[in-house]
């Protein structure tokens, strides 16, 4: 079932929600990625003091301290950058919400990170949040 559908029948109403799979997230973890790994080039071109690519001239740049910033800018991009890869795989906040007319309740169910068991599952009474109509 696609899960951008919404399914209804006479009694039960369920709502799939997305989840970390969405297209803003595949877009800047690649932007995050590719920035990483230039400066991380470029921090490493300082080091060796050679050009590993000729875009980036290592000439400029000295390993102390802007080469030594340059590298740590690029390792914590690469961190960053593998978190978010890690909740695009897993696709942590999708799950599912679910109203019942019938048994006059709401269930609530969404995944966190695997391997903590982080997912959520909740069910309200429909009398708890009641609008008072007069």
């Amino acid at each position: 079932m696609n899960m951008n559908m919404n399914w209804r029948s006479k009694d039960i109403w369920i709502e799939f929600l997305r989840g970390s799979r969405k297209t803003s997230n595949f877009f800047w973890s690649v932007i995050l990625f590719l920035g990483s790994i230039g400066f991380l080039v470029v921090g490493t071109s300082s080091y060796l003091d050679r050009n590993l690519i000729s875009v980036f001239p290592s000439q400029q740049i000295l390993f102390f301290p802007q080469g030594i910033v340059m590298s740590f800018y690029g390792i914590a991009g690469l961190f960053m950058s593998s978190y978010l890869w890690c909740t695009i795989f897993w696709n942590v906040g999708s799950g599912y919400d679910q109203f019942d007319r019938k048994k006059r309740n709401s269930l609530y169910f969404s995944l966190g990170i695997s391997w903590t068991k982080s997912s959520h599952l909740s069910s309200l009474p429909y009398e708890r949040y009641s609008i008072n109509q007069n």
